[in-house]
């Protein structure tokens, strides 16, 4: 047995579930679906407070008026956060930040914020975060546009000014917390970034730079079908979309003299527009080119999203039942993509262990497992996973042959079969079973105990720490046991 760490992707993906375009989709299901984990799961809410409508979602509020588009309410679609000033940190969307990192990724949380709350309700939200190991958090993304609603308050100034004061509050009462800035981006005609003067101070205090830019966009969805003549949709040169990007990192390195991570907070092309055969080939030439880029200045891409209730995801949502999905042809391209090395998590031995051995983990890019040898005859008829003991009610996850497998806790067998349905052995093999311990609950807790919430800074909020008490039983049968 061997301890083997796990360290970041050259490009890390990441995945959106659920928007004001669709809802939450569980974490076990995706898993079924893709065999692989993300970087992270890219969640989206929003946060007006101080609005008489709150905490109604917009698209349930009765304006008396039918929508004239997306945005046309109080405040954005997307579904109200329930923390802060409310405090109920068991809902939306903590429930789903639990499960998240229980399954080994990290929280990508967006939240579109009234601007003009103060420093103290900023604090709340800080402390909401505390316990959920690397949060990558992006505050009112889009800024320099005019289609959100929180550009309708504020001016974009205020807007700049805002996302500082929240990068500060941050990195002061949670420091896990790291803030991505999603403004504008490189114009051709000017060589600058859009209102790279007022952002100016707002990229220099984020952790991570962003930008959003489809392949392709029907943006008249729900309101307008794409259609021929149309005027409300467009698709673009992918090569002239991947060289915006990069001269957009390029101008953020002159403008700040800093350099920080990039990363596409969403990217997809979109299926109302190119339908779902070329959306699927769009998406997978951009792929390849960072791929065969040899600057990598890359550092991860969201994928928006896994079901859509349009043509933005790897499922539609049925129309007829909303936790029911469609697969498009994209899905099995993107999986596809999604499991070449230079998109996966490295792997890599580290020297001896001993049970019971006592395992870190810090992130989907920083963790410490074990690793053990299975050796295989041939095609089995039974592949099996058994846990015993106190082994039972620990959390786990799992890379076999390149597939990842969930074990959660109470669980006492896991059947790797899936693999081989996919996989045909013709010689005898030794293969690898990795297995990792993520938060059995989702969170983090101080050394000493105590509320995670308000407990002080300390190595608890970067690192979860447990104990692997032993290692499966495992049951490998070559015939059935009847025919």
């Amino acid at each position: 047995m061997k301890k083997i760490l796990m360290s970041g992707a050259a490009c890390a993906l990441d995945l959106g579930d659920g928007s004001e375009r669709g809802l939450y989709v569980n974490q076990d299901y995706i898993l079924q679906k893709l065999h692989k984990i993300h970087r992270g799961i890219s969640l989206m809410y929003t946060y007006y407070p101080n609005d008489k409508e709150w905490p109604v979602r917009a698209c349930e509020i009765d304006k008396g008026t039918e929508p004239k588009g997306t945005w046309d309410s109080p405040y954005e679609n997307y579904f109200p956060y329930r923390g802060g000033r409310e405090g109920l940190r068991d809902g939306e969307p903590f429930c789903f930040m639990k499960e998240i990192r229980r399954h080994g990724m990290d929280v990508v949380l967006t939240i579109t914020i009234d601007p003009h709350l103060k420093e103290e309700d900023i604090i709340l939200l800080a402390k909401d975060l505390r316990p959920y190991g690397r949060v990558l958090l992006r505050v009112n993304h889009e800024c320099t546009g005019a289609w959100f609603c929180y550009t309708r308050r504020a001016t974009y100034q205020e807007i700049a000014d805002f996302f500082v004061m929240v990068c500060r509050v941050m990195h002061k009462y949670a420091p896990n917390v790291k803030m991505i800035l999603c403004a504008g981006m490189w114009q051709k005609a000017t060589g600058k970034l859009e209102m790279e003067d007022i952002f100016l101070e707002a990229h220099k205090a984020a952790d991570i730079w962003s930008c959003d830019n489809y392949l392709s966009l029907n943006w008249g969805w729900p309101n307008v079908v794409a259609k021929k003549g149309g005027t409300l949709f467009a698709s673009y040169n992918n090569d002239d979309v991947y060289y915006r990007f990069k001269r957009t990192l390029d101008r953020l390195r002159f403008i700040t003299g800093q350099n920080k991570p990039m990363v596409l907070s969403e990217m997809n092309a979109d299926g109302d527009v190119n339908g779902p055969y070329a959306q699927a080939a769009k998406l997978h030439d951009f792929m390849e080119k960072l791929q065969k880029d040899e600057d990598k200045w890359l550092s991860a891409m969201t994928l928006y999203q896994f079901r859509d209730d349009g043509r933005l995801g790897l499922e539609v949502t049925d129309p007829n039942n909303c936790e029911v999905g469609i697969e498009q042809p994209l899905l099995a391209s993107y999986r596809e993509d999604l499991h070449k090395p230079f998109f996966s998590q490295k792997l890599q031995e580290a020297g001896d262990v001993e049970l019971p051995a006592k395992l870190r983990w810090s992130s989907s890019e920083d963790a410490e497992g074990v690793e053990m040898d299975i050796h295989i005859e041939k095609n089995p008829h039974f592949a099996e996973l058994y846990f015993n003991g106190p082994l039972r009610d620990s959390n786990l996850l799992m890379e076999f042959g390149g597939w990842w497998f969930y074990k959660a806790p109470g669980v006492k067998f896991i059947d790797l079969m899936s693999w081989f349905f996919e996989h045909k052995i013709t010689l005898p093999v030794d293969m690898k079973l990795r297995i990792f311990m993520p938060p059995a609950d989702g969170l983090n807790y101080p050394e000493n105990g105590g509320n995670p919430f308000e407990a002080p800074d300390g190595d608890w909020m970067n690192n979860y720490y447990t104990v692997l008490p032993g290692l499966p039983e495992v049951r490998i049968e070559y015939e059935p046991l009847g025919i």
